[in-house]
């Protein structure tokens, strides 16, 4: 990416597809291209944001660090990493400021993690003017707090100032490390000072300063949570200083490792030997996980990016998967689609599971089994599940407005909460189980107590097979029997079932489960089936109305894919919107909003989710019709133009090509749902260890699956 900007002129929302996304498997941030966090909740994924500026480019909050003179810019991952690296360049100079939430390079670690966001800057070439703003809104921008700039009592080699915002609810305090990295050149000079932002809608001041880097000046600012209790004023040495450590006759690095272990574990010394470390543990944690991926496909740059922000989306101490670290961006823009997916959604979870499983990471996979088996020993009253928990496993999850923000390009209203929690979606049941036999086959196998609660489940599904839904797309609407949701129904005792004999599990129900499991397709074939349009329609009661979801149907073993009908349903879904079907630019939509009350209103764009389970239908189907195998490899070539600079993609693609962002990725422009499909898809067209080949315009490709393992 290489877009002119001008900072002089008043800074706009910059397209959702402009950024990159950082994490510590605790929380996210959204970093734009011109170098502001956009996005950052704290601690937590589901706490309250501090920076919100891509929902309300006035008063949601940022940090920024941008060249004060024009300018261009690249922006890329350091290699097999989640450490982010944004470059301003022009005649004069170049900047590199990389970001990152620390992680220790061993999970073992006994230190507590630093919940820091880290932002270093250097200048690479020459010398560019810079200007540095932090300007926190606490919980979401409701609360007012104070700023102030006092003397800084953890920075190890110098006297110098930092900054403290204190709401009621949260302190965070701004800190740096300045020096030189050349012989010769001076250590940067860098003067906090307050900054009114009231006239912008802001409850509090800001903090700023201007830069005038040269090269071999580095600047590192470290925003963090202050530390309950802070530090005792009247120990010398946590202070420590080169005068301090000659009158001891030590070296001051060793002065200051014991300083260091005399505060407290969340408060170390700040020193630029620190900040190395954390870097390079940082680093070294992302690129010893992503080395133990098992894919040797073709694409591998893209899967195991797609990998790597899937990863980003796990809440480490509870084994949660969060459907998106960012709330309220539009499926739309200025539409009324608007939702907080910061929670774990049982179905979107279990897509990311299919694609890790996939990738041989079966660590996350049991993690969230652990997770989903302590939902299961509190389900609900009538023995089902929420669709969502809370990432701590909660199941409140209230809905509010908050009126007082902009929205993304005006896109309201911006939302928190989600009030389809207690929503019926019967299909969760099929991704569930469907996630719980591939975790069990390739991760931990089920103890009989957890058979127990499974076959539990199992059961509940069978006592509502026939009842009517909301189904996967959540609407907000009447409830129907819809297809999909009669399909996943399906799914889920078929893996009972499957459970149950490969396992030699106990099965005192099994004759009624294979009634069931047979009931369902019969009534699919008949009821879902449209004899005239010869397609499978969205629900029993709108079979004239097409939905794409029903292209699950051969990735979940429900059909053949080469049958008659199934080969109608996709082709008519390949007919462009003018011509009666969902498709285009290669591109594919969930159903026609114009046809299919939904309950939401509004306009979406075209769902990516969709395009990549079209892509593995083709390629399904394409063993039994070339020419629908190499419609496979043209959509899925045409759908890696829309990833953007740095291989993530939305959700949704809006007809003029602009990045959407819905319900759950990855940021919602790292869509979970998204990547997960992304890295299955690419598995089909390439099966581990046995990549397409392409002579003379001819592909061959064998497929093979997990659960035929």
């Amino acid at each position: 990416m290489m877009n002119a900007q001008n900072p002089t002129a008043e800074r706009d929302y910059i397209p959702i597809a402009d950024h990159g996304l950082i994490g510590n498997l605790r929380t996210a941030a959204l970093v734009s291209v011109d170098g502001s966090i956009e996005s950052y909740c704290i601690p937590n994924f589901d706490s309250p944001s501090v920076f919100a500026r891509i929902l309300d480019k006035n008063k949601g909050g940022h940090f920024s660090i941008t060249p004060t003179v024009p300018f261009s810019q690249k922006q890329n991952y350091l290699p097999s990493s989640n450490v982010l690296q944004t470059k301003f360049l022009n005649e004069k100079g170049v900047v590199s400021v990389t970001d990152y939430l620390p992680r220790q390079a061993n999970p073992e670690a006994t230190r507590p993690m630093l919940t820091w966001l880290i932002r270093r800057v250097e200048v690479v070439r020459g010398c560019v003017p810079l200007r540095v703003e932090c300007a926190p809104a606490f919980n979401y921008a409701r609360d007012s707090h104070t700023t102030n700039i006092i003397k800084d009592d953890s920075i190890a080699t110098c006297s110098q100032n930092k900054s403290i915002f204190t709401s009621k609810s949260l302190s965070l305090d701004l800190r740096y490390v300045a020096e030189s990295t050349l012989e010769g050149v001076p250590d940067p000079v860098v003067d906090l000072q307050t900054m009114d932002m009231s006239s912008k809608g802001h409850l509090g001041p800001g903090t700023c300063c201007d830069l005038a880097l040269q090269e071999g000046q580095r600047v590192t600012f470290v925003l963090r949570i202050v530390p309950e209790g802070g530090v005792q004023p009247d120990v010398e040495m946590l202070k420590p200083s080169q005068a301090s450590a000659d009158q001891l006759g030590i070296s001051f690095e060793r002065l200051m490792a014991g300083a260091s272990k005399l505060r407290p574990k969340d408060d170390p010394v700040l020193s630029k030997e620190l900040l190395e470390h954390l870097f390079v543990a940082t680093n070294s944690y992302w690129n010893g996980w992503i080395r133990k991926s098992t894919y040797q496909g073709s694409w591998k740059e893209a899967v195991h990016r797609s990998a790597l922000a899937l990863k980003l989306l796990i809440y480490e101490p509870t084994g949660a998967v969060v459907a998106s670290p960012t709330f309220s961006l539009p499926e739309y823009i200025g539409g009324t689609r608007n939702w907080d997916y910061r929670a774990s959604w049982i179905r979107d979870s279990s897509f990311t599971l299919y694609a890790l499983i996939r990738l041989g990471f079966t660590a996350e996979a049991n993690a969230y089994m652990d997770f989903i088996f302590d939902r299961l020993k509190n389900k609900n009253p009538d023995g089902s599940l929420q669709i969502m928990y809370t990432i701590h496993g909660g199941k409140d999850l209230e809905e509010i407005e908050l009126d007082h923000l902009d929205g993304h390009k005006g896109s309201k209203p911006v939302r928190i909460g989600n009030g389809a929690a207690d929503h019926i979606q019967l299909d969760i049941y099929g991704e569930l189980m469907d996630c719980i036999y591939l975790g069990q086959k390739f991760g931990r196998p089920l103890s009989y107590d957890t058979w127990v609660l499974v076959r539990e489940l199992v059961d509940f599904v069978v006592a509502n097979c026939k009842e009517p839904d909301l189904s996967i797309w959540e609407v907000r609407g009447k409830k129907k029997h819809f297809t999909y949701s009669k399909i996943m129904l399906w799914v889920a005792i078929d893996r009972g079932l499957r459970l149950a004999d490969k396992r030699s599990l106990p099965c005192p129900r099994r004759n009624e489960w294979l009634s069931a499991r047979d009931d369902i397709y019969e009534q699919i074939m008949q009821q879902g089936w449209n004899p005239d349009m010869k397609v499978f329609g969205q629900s029993y009661e709108d079979t004239d109305v097409l939905d794409s979801a029903v292209l699950i149907m051969p990735l979940v073993f429900f059909i053949q894919p080469s049958d008659p009908r199934f080969v109608s349903t996709l082709k008519h879904i390949l007919r462009t919107p003018e011509r009666g079907g969902l498709t285009s630019n290669n591109l594919v939509y969930r159903y026609d909003v114009t046809k299919s009350d939904d309950g939401v209103g509004g306009e979406e764009g075209t769902f990516c989710l969709c395009t990549l389970w079209c892509v593995e239908a083709l390629t399904r189907a394409g063993e039994y019709d070339k020419a629908l195998l190499q419609r496979a490899v043209a959509m899925f070539e045409d759908f890696l133009m829309y990833l953007n600079h740095v291989g993530l993609c939305t959700e949704e693609i809006s007809e003029a090509g602009e990045a959407c962002v819905t319900q759950h990725l990855h940021f919602d422009p790292l869509e979970l749902k998204v990547a997960s499909a992304l890295i299955y898809s690419l598995g089909r067209l390439t099966p581990f260890n046995q990549p397409i080949y392409v002579y003379r315009g001819a592909t061959r490709m064998i497929t093979n699956d997990l659960r035929h393992m």
